[in-house]
């Protein structure tokens, strides 16, 4: 396994617990103290509870079970997960680093600090050439995965394979404390979308669309935004920008080199799909790959493949679609926006976004 972020690692976790032997490599020194990713959408949860990692997610996480969708401090519409037809009707909401250290103590030790530079199929086995602390080294497996992110494309793709979408949007995003229940909130304002989610302890993520220029002081653009938009003052000391691209992969494999989560394919995480997404990578790939490491390939692997790439195709418009939303617009724009998405949010296209943003249309969301 190349990479120890969550894709991995849940790979990792779920391979463990089908009594397959995996090593994990990964080439930062320390575990991912970042809090970026912080939903997890229903049929996740399902899939992670044979491996043990849905219960001591959910002893960590808020559980959402409503969103409200609003506009100049009116509300258009209600998201009710709670009225999921799912095991788990609700999105667990918690930082990427208590996501990291669940997963990480359902997996054998990850290999850190060590580089992955080459990999080649020779046929009959894998050969990974690493760098690290103690030099340089090879390794042979009967399968690799790579989950390194998009830093990890370089080892399986051509540079010219993955054609990658830069949006000119930039975000502002901080998590603090704020008051509000366990409610998603999606301010739609004309100057641009103000998303609030609940995290534990009391804090929400706060993440503000700031135009189409660089910011170069996000804490004060933040801080001015939020008292604009919403009327809510907090400290945004810590806030930091990041833009949003798309890009989704020809191939999810080469041979006995497999790829998931954002090495094959990202998204804007305005939505909160893209984590989610690589997740579902893993926990549909994991009982093919215990075939395989005890067998022939699986016939069901190219159909694995496929039912990922569409899934990864229509997480990436319904990502693009929520950036178009999400951006500032006119005075008559943003009326005839609001009144666009109240008549189709209170019909029963409230209900398929519902569905579609729980990751409900996905493929691996069938069975579950």
């Amino acid at each position: 396994m190349v990479g120890a972020g969550p894709v991995g690692l849940a790979l990792a976790a779920d391979l463990r617990g089908r009594g397959v032997e995996v090593e994990i490599v990964e080439r930062r020194a320390n575990a991912d103290a970042g809090t970026r990713a912080i939903g997890i959408h229903s049929p996740v949860l399902a899939r992670l509870e044979p491996s043990g990692a849905t219960d001591a997610l959910l002893a960590r996480a808020v559980r959402i079970r409503r969103g409200e969708a609003r506009a100049d401090g009116r509300t258009l519409s209600a998201i009710r997960f709670d009225r999921l037809r799912a095991r788990h009707p609700y999105v667990a909401a918690l930082a990427q680093a208590d996501t990291v250290e669940v997963l990480t103590s359902l997996c054998p030790p990850v290999h850190r600090g060590v580089g992955v530079t080459a990999v080649r199929d020779t046929g009959t086995e894998v050969r990974v050439r690493t760098a690290g602390a103690r030099g340089e080294d090879e390794r042979r497996a009967k399968v690799v995965v790579v989950a390194a992110g998009w830093a990890g494309r370089g080892l399986v793709y051509r540079p010219d394979a993955v054609r990658t979408h830069h949006y000119p949007d930039r975000y502002a995003m901080v998590d603090v404390q704020a008051p509000g229940d366990a409610t998603a909130l999606v301010h739609l304002e004309r100057d641009g979308v103000v998303e609030s989610f609940p995290l534990p302890g009391g804090k929400r993520r706060l993440v503000a669309w700031a135009g189409t220029s660089d910011v170069p002081d996000a804490a004060g653009f933040l801080r001015t935004a939020l008292a604009d938009r919403i009327g809510l003052d907090v400290d945004t000391a810590e806030a930091s920008t990041f833009r949003v691209r798309r890009a989704v992969a020809p191939a999810l494999r080469r041979g006995r080199v497999v790829v998931v989560g954002d090495a094959a394919h990202e998204v804007s995480p305005i939505g909160g799909q893209g984590m989610n997404l690589g997740l579902l990578d893993a926990l549909t790939l994991s009982p093919l790959l215990a075939q395989w490491v005890r067998g022939p390939a699986p016939e069901d692997l190219a159909r694995w493949e496929r039912s990922r790439l569409a899934s990864a195709r229509h997480a990436a418009r319904l990502a693009w679609l929520n950036t178009m939303l999400g951006r500032g617009a006119s005075r008559a724009g943003h009326a005839a926006r609001s009144a666009a998405l109240r008549a189709v949010l209170r019909g029963p296209g409230g209900a398929v976004f519902t569905r579609a943003y729980a990751m409900g249309f996905d493929a691996a969301a069938r069975r579950w």
